[in-house]
Order: structure tokens, then C-alpha cells, then sequence
């Protein structure tokens, strides 16, 4: 009999025990496995990760490159200022969630409450600016025009504002420079979002968003923000497991961004801006007799272009705003002003955004139309007061009748019945409502090739493609409108629309008689831009060619030593022979000396036997609205081009402004008198401007003077930002004279132009609807007469 106890070991328990083993075991390898994966396998993975933990970026923000005009004078630049900026993070840490803190600061600052409030919100779907739209980590300026002494008062009481600092910063300036203002041109900057620094947290240099960044938004700080931006420094803290500084792990230097010189000339874009505002205060002083009370002159650009290479010399758009708003976070109540119906939304560079009929303006290219489809330049073509087509009766404007007269003629007089009559017999060789299958359509293919309907490429953003109404967009159109149009006429209303939506509910899609004669004249569903317009008419002085319209030069680095150089860009070529533009060049001279322009042109003085100069105006119906006024003209150097919305008559309305700004351009005063030294620009400058060794520009003086009691009496650069529909007051009268010139010769050459987006898109919407009501709210197709 054995001594040792009974243990109470079953074969049960021996099953669980070795169970239980094996899973201690499995557990211990599961643990040395990933020990084992963590340490050794991934080691330096986790080690980055983990030194990034104890790491802490120090972002300072780049100097921003300057925008010069072409003789170097600064149009954005920077200045240094006291920004005081608040830490939503220390915000937030105290009780009340910091408004104590931003009630003393504002107290100091002599700021609203609320508005100081409102510069620290966060921006979000719900609410509506002012707020900021950067990244919540980082400080957010509240003002960038603090005092030394409200400074003082911020450093010297610490205690009382946590998370508040105020120290120089360099912030940009929009300088204004000769009194231009270009706000739409230049554009504005902003924060980065929050979600712009997560997107882009994994790239590097200029692909990388950092938290204090500034970027463009529109204009040309939006185009080349990446050339003006810069790079920003970074120091690297290493930092505690409390957050405490205990040492620097690496530092990297700011850089300053490049500086982009343009093409725009300061002295000629305040010209420009100032007889644009002139000339719509005069319309407003004007009687329409049509809707028996004054031209409203809501709104207008213009633009002066180089012909020989498509650069923009100067661009103008009206009503304006000052760019400096966008500066520091705009108010609440600015960015109402500028959005607001009211408002007439400044926000839009009507050059290259407003869309409208181009009424007669577009007979040069009717002309080329007509003679490419097989109508003789020698022939002579019926003008009566008015024609009978589809059962509508469409009139001359002021029902003049010429009688039997020549394409040339036609174009001086710019008589509408001659156009009218080659539309529609042309029409009708298509087939007329019953087109043949491949209709040659003459008048909307030789649009196409002066690029209408498309983008002219220029280096802004947001340009928008006019419209070439052809069948095409007649098909995508219908489709789009023709349930509207269908309830519409169910409702059996009597007005014009009416009658329009009825007609369009049964064969909107068809090209009818009348639409083919309206677009002939410029007139219907037709939209352009002006740049459009500038450009076509370049081509016209130089030639035959069509560049693409650019206003940046060249890209210059901070010493001043040029990075790029941005060559002019050939697009196409006019359509039509040499014989043809000779004849169309000879037209439009005519148009200055004894044509529709003559009273404002060589009945004014012009000096035509010196400096040539050539035209084509035009008179644009808007249905429910007064006419717009267009005028587009050219001399050998220059492209001049200005319309005005519900401002009259195209040499009514436009001519004096667009001869004041060719006296400024050569010199040339009231009398017809050329003074070359009195000129601001006889020749496109084609060199950049000259740097001095530190990176600043040498600007040459100005080759003229302002007498003291015109610079008195010349218009302030902005309207008040509570006057929505109002453009500065008047222009100053231009000094005297400028240099003669030959006329223009020209070598001319054939083949099709190639433009950007040469098609409408077929998923374009239709303009009628939001996207163009947008663009331009107060904008309807015109039909009717040139």
C-alpha cells in the first residue's frame, strides 16, 4: 500500500490541462510573432511614426512674388503690416469657449463684437461668409491693420489674451498702380481649406498645401499661383510627451515666389477703365426713345489688345470693386456688396464672362461667310428698309433704305436687309426647313473658324465660350427646353415669349428662315465676348492671324533673372483669301470716314490720313431690355473693342470713349494734332522691363504729364461699394498727340483656323437656363434687328 495521496487526476483533467497548455503557448507565439513584426520586420516603419509623434511643424509662410505691368511697375505687391491673429485651439480650452477673449480684443481693436466673432467661425455649408475657410490649427487673422499701440496692449497683457498674437507680417497689396484698378484681372487670394492641406499632406514642394498658406482664387493670382506662390519654411520642433519644446530636428528656409510681368500697361488700363465709366455715365444721361426714358448702362468691358501678338495691353469691366477687400478676410458686409442681386456681381470680368448679341459687329464675319459660299465681291446687293421672311416683316435699323449698293457699302452702312437677303437665300440652297443631309451652313461654319463658340484660350480663369447657334445647338437645345416650352404655350398667353414657346413646343430643333437671317446680323441666340470680338478684329489688322490672348510675359525669379518667357501662341488663321480681307480692311476704314462711326470719328477731329483707323458698330436687341452698344476697331498696332449693356447705339454709346482712348494711345488731341511726346503707348512694348540686381524693376518714367486740373477733375477709382450699378465718374479729356503712322499693309494668308474647343459641347446646357443666367443674370438671346 502506497504512502502518496490519491491526487483526483482524471484522463478529463489531463485533456483540459493540455489544452490549456497549448494555448498559453499558441498565445505567447501570437504575442512574439508581432513583437517580432513590430521591432525587427516594420521597426523603421514604426520608429518615423513614432519620432512624427514627438514632432511639431513651425510654418513660415513665403513671400509672395509681385505682378508687374510691362515697364515693371508693381500692380500686386507686399507690404509688411501688424496682423493680430487668434488660436481657435486656445479658444476652445477656455471655459466660455474664448468669447471673453475675443470680447477684449475686440474692445482693444475698436471692432464689433460680432465681427471679430464672425473672423473666427468656421466655414461650413450653413454659414455664410464672413468665416474662416482655412485650417482650424491655424491662427487666424483678424485684423491686418492693428496699430503699435493696440499691439502693445495685446503682448504687454498676455494673461488677458491667450492664444492672441500680433506681430508684422508681409500681406499683400493691391497697389493700384497709375490708378488702374484691374480687380477682375488680378484677381484675389484666400486660406487654404482644411481639406486642401489633407489632400495634398503626402506631396512635397509646390504640390504641398500648408496650413498658413494664401492661394489664388481668381484672375491671375489664381492662373499663376503656383509660379507666385513660393515655397514656405518649416522648422521642425521636437516636443515632449506634455507638448514642451526640447529641441529642433531640422529647419528649412522660406522662398520667395517668382514675379510674373504682363502685358498690360498701367497708364493705359486707367485710360481705359475711366473712359469706359465715362462713357456709361453719359449713356445714363441719354435718351432712349425707344422705351422713352435714359440708357440704363448697367454694366460693360473693353479691351485693348496687341494685334500683333494677341497680349492684353489693357482689360476693363464694369461695375468694379476694390481687390483690397479680400485682404486680411472680407466683412460680411463687403462680401454682400459684391455678390448681392443688387450688386450687378462686380465679381464678373465681363470680358471674358459677359455674353450678348454682337449686333452688326459680326457682318465681318457674315461677309467672309457669304463670299466663301460663292457671292461675288464685285456684285452689287438689294438694301431695302425691310424684308418679309417666314411671315415677319425684318427692318433696317431706322428703316433706312440704300437701295442697290455693294458689300462694302454694306458694311459702312451696315445695312441689314443686304445680310438678310444672302442668309436666306443661302438658307434656302441648304434646303431650307427641310435641310439637304450635309448642308453647307456657311454662316455658322465660318464662325466656327473665327473661333466662336469656343474658349480663345486666355490665361484667366472661368472664360466662358459664347455661343454659335447652329443646328446642333438648335437639336440640344430643344431637348433641353422643350417640356418648358410645351407648358408654356398650354397656357396660352399672348406675349412674345408666348408666341415663342409655342413655336418652339412643335419644331424648336428646326432651323428656321429667321434664325438663319437674325444670326447673319449678329442677332437671335448669338452670344460672344469681347475678347472674342478683340481677337477676331487682331486678326483683321495683322493680317490673318488669330493668337491666342494672353497677359502674362514672363516669369522672373526674385533676382530678377527670367525663369520663362510666355511666347505669343498662333491659334489660326482667317478663312478667307487675301482679296477678301484687303477688301473687308478697306470696308471698315470706310466705316471711320464716312460709315456709321464718321460723327464720332473724322467729324470729331480724327486725324484718319495720319493714323488709320478702322471699325464696325454694332446695335444689339436684348428681348425685354435696351440695346447694347458695341464698337470694335482696329488701327495697324492696336485692337480696341468696348461694349456697354443697355447703353445705346454702337457709335452712340461707345465711339467718343474708344477715340479717347486711341488720342491717348498716340498722342493725338481734340484738334487732330499729334504730339508724340504726349503719347502713352504709339508702339506695343514687345521687351521686358529691366531689373535691378536686388530683383526690383527699373521703371522708366512716364514720356507725358498730367496738368494738374485734369488730374483734379479725373474720376475716382471705384464707385462706392453701396452704388451696385455704378462705375466711377468722369474720364479725364486727354492731353495732346501722337505719332503718324502708315497704313497698315498686310500679307495675307488662307487655310482654317484651329481654336480651342472648336465644337459647342453636346452636353452644354442651353443658355436660358441656370448656368448662363449665372454668368450673366440679366442677359437674354436678342432677335430682331443689328
Amino acid at each position: 500500500m502506497s504512502n502518496i495521496p490519491e491526487t483526483g487526476r482524471t484522463r478529463r483533467v489531463t485533456i483540459r490541462l493540455v489544452v490549456l497548455q497549448i494555448l498559453v503557448l499558441s498565445l505567447l507565439a501570437t504575442l512574439g510573432g508581432r513583437l517580432w513584426y513590430l521591432q525587427i520586420r516594420n521597426a523603421s516603419v514604426y520608429t518615423a511614426k513614432a519620432t512624427g509623434n514627438h514632432i511639431r511643424e513651425v510654418v513660415e509662410p513665403a513671400v509672395r512674388g509681385e505682378i508687374l505691368d510691362a515697364s515693371g511697375r508693381i500692380l500686386a505687391g507686399n507690404e509688411a503690416r501688424l496682423v493680430v491673429s487668434v488660436s481657435r485651439t486656445s479658444l476652445l480650452q477656455q471655459r466660455d469657449g474664448g468669447k471673453a477673449v475675443l470680447g477684449r480684443l475686440a474692445d482693444v481693436l475698436g471692432m464689433p463684437a460680432k465681427d471679430v466673432q464672425e473672423k473666427v467661425r468656421l466655414c461650413d455649408a450653413k454659414t455664410p461668409q464672413p468665416c474662416w475657410n482655412g485650417s482650424p490649427y491655424q491662427p487666424i487673422p483678424v485684423t491686418k491693420e492693428a496699430t503699435t499701440q493696440q499691439a502693445m496692449q495685446i503682448m504687454e497683457r498676455r494673461e488677458d489674451f491667450p492664444g492672441v498674437t500680433a506681430q508684422p507680417t508681409a500681406v499683400r497689396r493691391y497697389t493700384g498702380a497709375e490708378g488702374a484698378n484691374m480687380a477682375q484681372v488680378l484677381g484675389y487670394l484666400s486660406p487654404v481649406t482644411d481639406e486642401e492641406v489633407s489632400k495634398t499632406a503626402s506631396k512635397t514642394g509646390l504640390d504641398r498645401y500648408l496650413p498658413a498658406d494664401q492661394i489664388g482664387r481668381a484672375g491671375l493670382e489664381s492662373v499663376y499661383d503656383r509660379d507666385l506662390r513660393g515655397t514656405a519654411g518649416i522648422t521642425q520642433l521636437e516636443v515632449d510627451n506634455l507638448g514642451r519644446v526640447i529641441g529642433t530636428a531640422g529647419a528649412a528656409a522660406p522662398q520667395t515666389g517668382n514675379n510674373l510681368v504682363t502685358s498690360i500697361d498701367a497708364r493705359v488700363q486707367k485710360v481705359v477703365e475711366d473712359n469706359l465709366a465715362q462713357a456709361m455715365a453719359d449713356a445714363r444721361k441719354t435718351f432712349d426713345k425707344i422705351t422713352n426714358r435714359n440708357y440704363e448702362a448697367d454694366s460693360g468691358a473693353a479691351v485693348v489688345m496687341d494685334v500683333h501678338t494677341g497680349r492684353i495691353v489693357a482689360m476693363a469691366s464694369a461695375p468694379t470693386y476694390d481687390p483690397n477687400l479680400w485682404v486680411g478676410g472680407i466683412t460680411g458686409k463687403d462680401y454682400q456688396s459684391l455678390t448681392s442681386k443688387d450688386s450687378n456681381f462686380p465679381l464678373l470680368n465681363r470680358a471674358i464672362q459677359g455674353q450678348s448679341a454682337p449686333g452688326s459687329t459680326f457682318k465681318v464675319v457674315s461677309t467672309t461667310a457669304a463670299v466663301e459660299a460663292g457671292y461675288s465681291l464685285d456684285g452689287t446687293y438689294a438694301c431695302p428698309k425691310a424684308m418679309t421672311i417666314g411671315g415677319r416683316e425684318f427692318k433696317n435699323f431706322e428703316s433706312e433704305n440704300f437701295g442697290s449698293i455693294s458689300l462694302e457699302k454694306a458694311l459702312e452702312v451696315s445695312c441689314d436687309t443686304v445680310f438678310y437677303g444672302l442668309a436666306y437665300d443661302q438658307w434656302m440652297k441648304d434646303g431650307g426647313i427641310k435641310p439637304k443631309k450635309e448642308p453647307g451652313d456657311w454662316f455658322f461654319k465660318t464662325a466656327h473658324q473665327f473661333g466662336l463658340g469656343a474658349k480663345t484660350g486666355i490665361d484667366l480663369p472661368s472664360e466662358v465660350t459664347g455661343r454659335v447657334p447652329d443646328r446642333q445647338w438648335k437639336q440640344s437645345f430643344y431637348d433641353n427646353n422643350k417640356d418648358a416650352w410645351c407648358a408654356q404655350a398650354q397656357k396660352g398667353g399672348t406675349s412674345f415669349s408666348d408666341q415663342i414657346a409655342k413655336e418652339n413646343c412643335v419644331d424648336g430643333y428646326q432651323m428656321r428662315a429667321g434664325d438663319a437671317v437674325n444670326f447673319a446680323i449678329g442677332q437671335g441666340d448669338t452670344l460672344v465676348t469681347p475678347v472674342q470680338m478683340a481677337r477676331i478684329y487682331s486678326a483683321l489688322a495683322n493680317g490673318g492671324t488669330f493668337y491666342r490672348p494672353t497677359i502674362a510675359k514672363a516669369v522672373i525669379s526674385p533676382s530678377g533673372d527670367l525663369v520663362r518667357e510666355i511666347a505669343p501662341h498662333e491659334d489660326g488663321k482667317f478663312p478667307g483669301s487675301q482679296k477678301l480681307l484687303s477688301y473687308i480692311d478697306q470696308a471698315t476704314a470706310g466705316v471711320i470716314t464716312g460709315g456709321t462711326a464718321a460723327w464720332k470719328f473724322s467729324g470729331a477731329g480724327w486725324p484718319q490720313n495720319k493714323i488709320e483707323l478702322h471699325a464696325k458698330t454694332g446695335t444689339a436687341e436684348v428681348e425685354g431690355k435696351q440695346t447694347t452698344s458695341w464698337l470694335t476697331t482696329y488701327s495697324k498696332d492696336y485692337a480696341v473693342v468696348m461694349t456697354i449693356s443697355q447703353g445705346g447705339t454702337g457709335s452712340g454709346g461707345s465711339g467718343d470713349a474708344i477715340r479717347r482712348i486711341y488720342q491717348a494711345l498716340y498722342g493725338v488731341d481734340d484738334k487732330g494734332n499729334i504730339d508724340n511726346g504726349k503719347a502713352l503707348l504709339p508702339v506695343p512694348q514687345a521687351e521686358l522691363p529691366k531689373f535691378n540686381p536686388d530683383g526690383t524693376a527699373i521703371v522708366k518714367p512716364a514720356a507725358y504729364t498730367v496738368d494738374p486740373a485734369q488730374a483734379a477733375a479725373a474720376p475716382a477709382l471705384l464707385a462706392p461699394l453701396d452704388q451696385a450699378q455704378g462705375v466711377p465718374g468722369p474720364a479725364p479729356a486727354f492731353l495732346d498727340p501722337a505719332p503718324a503712322f502708315l497704313d497698315p499693309g498686310s500679307a495675307f494668308l488662307d487655310p482654317a483656323p484651329t481654336f480651342l474647343d472648336p465644337a459647342q459641347p453636346n452636353d452644354r446646357p442651353a443658355l436660358g437656363t441656370a448656368a448662363d443666367a449665372a454668368l450673366e443674370p440679366n442677359r437674354g438671346p436678342g432677335r430682331g434687328r443689328a
